[in-house]
C-alpha cells in the first residue's frame, strides 16, 4: 500500500536534495488562483448577495443572514455531550497556560541618559479566525485560533465556519458550542474563499480585519494567497503532514497507528516513515493492512497512504535520517528512537515535534497544550506555527531628549549627508541652530 523510497548509499554518487526527497502532495494554488479570485472580487463587489449563492451553489445552503444567531451559540453548549465539553475544558486549560509562558512584555533599553527605545508589544485589534468545516468538523480548530488571540489581548475577534446543510445552515454544533465556551459570541456562517474575502473585505455584519488566521482547503489557502496586504495572515497551511524518524526499538503498532492518524484527515494527506530498520519498514506494512481494516474512514487513509505523498524512507542510519526529516520539513514529526530527545534537540525543520513512543500526534492535535495549526509543505524552513505571537506586533517607541539627541546629532547629520538626504540633516540641526 505504501510505497518504498531507498536512499541507503544515495550519497556515494554525489550530494543528495533531500528536500526533495519525498514528494508532496498536488496543491497547486496557482492553478486555483483564476477561480479563487472571482470569488474574492464577486464578494468585494456583490457583498452578501454573492455570499449567498455560494452557500448555495457550494454548500447546498440557502441563507438570509450570515452571522449565527446568539440563542443558537447558547443552545449548542447547553446540549453538548458532557465528555466532550470536559475535553475541551481540559485542552482549553493546558493551551492558556503554554500561550502565557509565550507572551512577550516589552522590552525597554536606555541607550545613556535621556536616550530610551521601548520595545512595545501590541495585540492585533480585530481578528477573523477561520474553522474548516468540509470533511470534518475541527473543533479543535476553534480552541487553537482563539485561545492564543484571547490571551494576546485581542479585544475584537470573529470566527467563521461553513454552513451544514444538516444543521439548518448553521456551522457545525460542536464548532458553535466551543464558541460559545470561549465567549466568542460574533459567528458566522461563511465556508471557503468566501469567508477569508469576507473578513477581508468587510461584508454585511462583518467589519473588515487585521488579521485572518486558520487552515483550510485549497481554496481557503488560495484566498489568503490572493488577499495577503489587503490583510495579514498567519500561514498558506496545506494537507497535513507527519513524518516519524524511527530505528529498530521503535513499536510498529505505534508508527502504524500515528500515519493512520493523519491520513485520516485527507486524501491529500501526507504520511511519511523515515527509517534505518527494514525489519520495522516490513512489520509497519503489515500493521498498516490489520489496523486499516478496523478503521472508519478506509478509503480516504487507503487513497493519503497509497498517494505519491506518502511512503517509507529507508536510511542508512539515524544521522542521514534526520538530513532527510530536516529536508522535507514536516508539519508533524515523531522521534521514535533510542535517545529521542537528543535526537529531536538537533531537530531544525518541524512545526511541533513529538517524542519518543507516548507523544503521538494526536496529542498535539487535541490536550498537549501545543498549537496544532502549522506550517505544511515544506515551510516549518522559515515559519513558525499559530502562537500568541501570531496576534500581537512590536512598534518601536523612541524617546529622546535634547541633550540625548545632541549626543547623536552630528552622526544623523553625517549619515544623513552621505545618503544625499540633506532633509533629514536639517530635520535635526533646526533644533539646535
Amino acid at each position: 500500500m505504501i510505497r518504498r523510497i531507498d536512499l541507503r548509499g544515495a550519497a556515494e554518487t554525489g550530494p543528495v536534495d533531500y528536500r526533495t526527497a519525498v514528494p508532496r502532495a498536488e496543491f497547486d494554488i496557482e492553478a486555483a488562483i483564476p477561480a479563487v479570485h472571482a470569488i474574492c472580487e464577486a464578494v468585494r463587489t456583490r457583498g452578501l448577495e454573492a455570499i449567498f449563492e455560494m452557500s448555495a451553489k457550494h454548500d447546498g445552503v440557502p441563507q438570509t443572514d450570515i452571522r449565527v444567531p446568539r440563542q443558537a451559540l447558547v443552545d449548542a453548549l447547553e446540549q453538548l455531550d458532557p465528555a466532550i465539553r470536559a475535553g475541551l475544558d481540559e485542552s482549553i486549560r493546558r493551551l492558556r497556560a503554554t500561550c502565557a509562558q509565550e507572551l512577550e512584555r516589552d522590552a525597554v533599553t536606555d541607550l545613556g541618559p535621556g536616550a530610551r527605545v521601548t520595545h512595545k508589544k501590541v495585540p492585533v485589534g480585530r481578528v477573523g479566525l477561520y474553522v474548516p468545516g468540509g470533511l470534518a468538523p475541527l473543533v479543535s480548530s476553534v480552541l487553537m485560533n482563539v485561545v492564543p488571540a484571547q490571551v494576546a489581548g485581542v479585544e475584537s475577534i470573529a470566527l467563521s465556519s461553513t454552513p451544514q446543510k444538516d444543521f439548518g445552515g448553521l456551522p457545525h454544533p460542536t464548532i458553535l458550542a466551543a464558541c460559545e465556551l470561549l465567549g466568542i459570541e460574533e459567528v458566522y456562517a461563511v465556508g471557503g474563499a468566501q469567508a477569508i474575502a469576507m473578513f477581508a473585505y468587510g461584508v454585511g455584519p462583518c467589519e473588515r480585519v487585521d488579521l485572518v488566521t486558520g487552515p483550510g482547503s485549497i481554496w481557503t489557502v488560495t484566498a489568503k494567497r490572493l488577499l495577503k496586504g489587503q490583510v495579514g495572515i498567519d500561514s498558506e497551511a496545506g494537507p497535513t503532514e507527519i513524518a516519524i524518524l524511527a530505528d529498530d526499538t521503535a513499536d510498529a503498532a505505534y508508527v502504524a497507528a500515528d500515519l493512520i492518524s493523519q491520513a485520516e484527515h485527507d486524501p491529500l494527506a501526507s504520511a511519511v516513515l523515515v527509517t534505518t530498520s527494514q525489519r520495522l519498514a516490513d512489520d509497519v506494512d503489515a500493521e498498516l493492512d490489520k489496523q486499516i481494516s478496523t478503521t472508519k474512514h478506509v478509503e480516504r487513509i487507503r487513497t493519503a497512504l497509497s498517494g505519491p505523498q506518502s511512503g517509507v524512507v529507508l536510511v542508512e542510519d539515524l544521522e542521514q535520517g534526520l538530513k532527510v526529516v530536516d529536508g522535507y520539513g514536516a508539519e508533524h514529526l515523531e522521534i521514535h528512537t533510542v535517545d529521542a530527545s537528543a535526537w529531536a534537540a538537533r531537530v531544525r525543520n518541524a512545526g511541533a515535534i513529538f517524542v519518543g513512543p507516548h507523544a503521538p500526534v494526536s496529542l498535539g492535535d487535541y490536550c498537549a497544550g501545543s498549537n496544532h495549526v502549522l506550517p505544511t509543505g515544506g515551510c516549518s524552513c522559515h515559519s513558525s506555527g499559530l502562537s500568541v505571537r501570531a496576534f500581537t506586533k512590536s512598534i518601536h517607541v523612541v524617546d529622546y531628549d535634547r541633550g540625548a539627541l545632541a549626543e547623536v546629532a552630528d552622526h544623523v547629520v553625517t549619515l544623513a549627508e552621505a545618503e544625499d538626504l540633506p532633509g533629514h540633516g536639517a530635520a535635526v540641526r533646526v533644533r539646535f541652530s
